[in-house]
């Protein structure tokens, strides 16, 4: 009787272990299996991708007013990239192998995970339709940048209206040039409702309900979680934002010796959207513009790369200077550009551009310094362990961080003073620094998270009427921002669509306030537990504990949970309380300047 229980128990035991290594080996198959599949779909994205980022760049870099040619290289490149990426073998394949996903390594399943992200902007089963949907996206491109604004009947630039927008305190002459920024949205309105339509009806095949939740599914989250993500973000902020708001008022109000208003009539403020009012404050001490005005734009780029190099990353690829368009046209041009500040990430290997129009000015030195964030994101996970399908930020909201983060610090006074930029024996009013930061970064939470979140969800989620476009502009610019137009503003008009991101960066723009919030985690980690500063006072410039810090965020790309990877570095979560933290001191400053004052935005939200 021993002996017979022994042998069934050997025989289980050996059962056991066969049907173990069966399944190992079926793991290993199905491993290999989809290493052949991702190998070849890479192979085939990467070749796509880069004849859609060349066709792309031509488009947005010479823009020949009547000239078709690049309109048909974009739409044939971005053809032949949505018809790969949204194959239905392509899909099938993915959502089988997804099927055994247990029996993946975690990069497969990012990889896969990937594919099928990209196949719902594009899936082959609705393939006129995407053909449809870029062609409407290239055709509003082309109306957007190449659009003739004029003010008095002479062609402008939009840097010039951005110039009057900054310097001027005649206020008609503002007037004319903030209408002139705006009168491209009448060509642009019917574009839109037309991409609305397409957008949704594309992810849609695919299960997505809309666009938004479609963009915002990148996340991890689903479109309630983001729209409160968001909601809180602003409720976080709005304190401080109401004394900014009601001190705005009453300094602009002077400034143009007018009656304060209940509400700050947009060609006021010094930013064609209200996004950005930090020029209303000059702070003494701090004129970089002065310091900048006899150099010439290619210095600010080099210095921009220099300070990367100085905290341990390489230097720049020759081919990104050779390449790159970064400085404004000639004025006898026979073409236009983009001039919109752009980073490229080309052939997600080493073809690295910067599109933008720098001029020796602050605004442009911290732009710099912004748009190389980018660049050295890409060059940090264009390494072997991040597979090309995974060269992207951790988040979208990630990228943008980077890039704010350095723009943030190349602009505080020690490292200015490093520069040679300004005296580091002067003497500055901290608190007007500190208030001409929060005209910037606080300021543009209501407005990114609020006012275009808001927007772009009632676009796509829901069904917004198309006559009801500016109304629901204007009303969320007022709720949120505290802003009104200066003049009836009805439905001929489509001020919305004056914004880049509304056209071509559709329904992603919460990347932004993302983005600020995080880039205050980063700097109060880096100014506190690395560098020992304060950090309203930080010098990065040549730290290579700085460097290290950094390329432990960047070298990983998309290839982590983008959670996991903050809670790593910085030991929690998303927080508003660094920035709201750094902004602390200018609470009792506000309120005391706006004693005796009346406050028209509400209290809470």
């Amino acid at each position: 009787m021993k002996n017979t229980f022994l042998l069934f128990a050997l025989l289980i035991i050996v059962a056991s272990c066969k049907k173990e290594v069966k399944q190992e080996v079926t793991k290993v198959s199905i491993q290999a299996d989809v290493n052949a599949f991702l190998d070849d779909y890479t192979q085939n994205f990467t070749r796509l991708y880069y004849n859609s980022s060349l066709a792309e760049w031509d488009a947005n870099t010479r823009i020949v007013s009547g000239d078709t040619t690049n309109a048909y290289k974009v739409q044939q490149a971005n053809e032949a990239f949505a018809k790969f990426t949204g194959s239905t073998e392509n899909i099938e394949k993915t959502r089988k192998f997804l099927e055994n996903k247990d029996s993946l390594d975690i990069v497969q399943v990012r990889q896969l995970n990937t594919i099928l992200y990209a196949a719902a902007n594009n899936p082959e089963t609705v393939s006129e339709l995407v053909s449809k949907r870029i062609a409407a996206e290239n055709a509003q491109n082309e109306t957007l940048f190449g659009f003739d604004y004029q003010v008095d009947g002479k062609s402008v630039t939009t840097g010039e209206i951005d110039g009057v927008l900054r310097e001027s305190s005649n206020l008609k002459e503002r007037l004319a040039n903030w209408e002139s920024s705006k009168a491209v949205g009448k060509d642009l309105k019917d574009g839109l409702g037309n991409l609305r339509k397409l957008r949704n009806e594309t992810v849609q095949a695919l299960g997505y309900d809309d666009y938004f939740s479609y963009q915002v599914s990148d996340y991890g989250m689903n479109r309630k979680e983001m729209l409160q993500e968001m909601n809180q973000m602003v409720k976080e902020v709005w304190p401080l934002y109401r004394e900014l708001h009601t001190w705005a008022r009453y300094e602009l109000a002077k400034k143009y010796k007018q009656e304060v208003p209940e509400y700050i009539p947009a060609h006021w403020l010094p930013n064609r959207w209200g996004q950005d009012w930090s020029a209303l404050v000059n702070v003494e001490g701090l004129d970089i513009d002065s310091a900048l005005e006899d150099k010439d734009p290619e210095w600010i780029v080099k210095e921009g790369e220099n300070f990367y190099k100085s905290i341990g990353f390489d230097a720049l690829p020759q081919s990104f200077y050779e390449k790159s368009s970064m400085y404004p046209l000639p004025e006898d041009a026979t073409y236009k550009k983009n001039n919109h500040a752009s980073a490229w990430h080309m052939n997600l290997e080493n073809d690295l551009r910067c599109l933008m129009s720098v001029e020796p000015t602050a605004e442009y030195y911290e732009t710099i310094h912004h748009e190389l964030g980018h660049i050295y994101y890409f060059q940090a996970y264009t390494n072997p362990d991040v597979p090309p399908l995974l060269r992207n930020g951790a988040n979208r909201g990630y990228h943008e961080a980077i890039g704010s983060l350095l723009g943030l610090a190349a602009m505080q006074k020690p490292f200015l003073a490093e520069k040679g930029l300004v005296d580091a024996n002067t003497k500055i009013d901290e608190t007007q620094n500190l208030l001409k930061e929060a005209l910037n970064y606080v300021v543009f939470l209501p407005f990114s998270a609020g006012v275009m979140t808001e927007f772009e969800n009632a676009l796509y989620a829901e069904n917004l009427s198309q006559d009801q476009f500016n109304a629901k502009w204007w009303e969320l610019a007022k709720k949120y921002q505290g802003m009104v137009p200066p003049t009836d503003r009805g439905e001929a008009y489509c001020d919305a669509a004056s914004k880049t991101h509304i056209n071509n960066d559709a329904a992603q723009y919460y990347d932004y306030a993302v983005s600020y919030i995080l880039l205050f985690q980063f700097h109060n980690h880096i100014a506190k537990n690395i560098l020992n500063q304060d950090p309203h006072a930080t010098n990065y410039y040549g730290s290579q504990e700085v460097g290290n810090f950094l390329k432990g965020v960047l070298e990983v790309g998309a290839n982590c949970d983008w959670r996991e990877l903050l809670q790593s570095n910085i030991g929690s979560g998303m927080s508003a309380k660094p920035m709201l933290d750094y902004f602390e001191p200018l609470m009792t400053y506000l309120q005391e300047q706006n004693k005796g004052r009346k406050y028209t935005l509400p209290i809470s939200l």
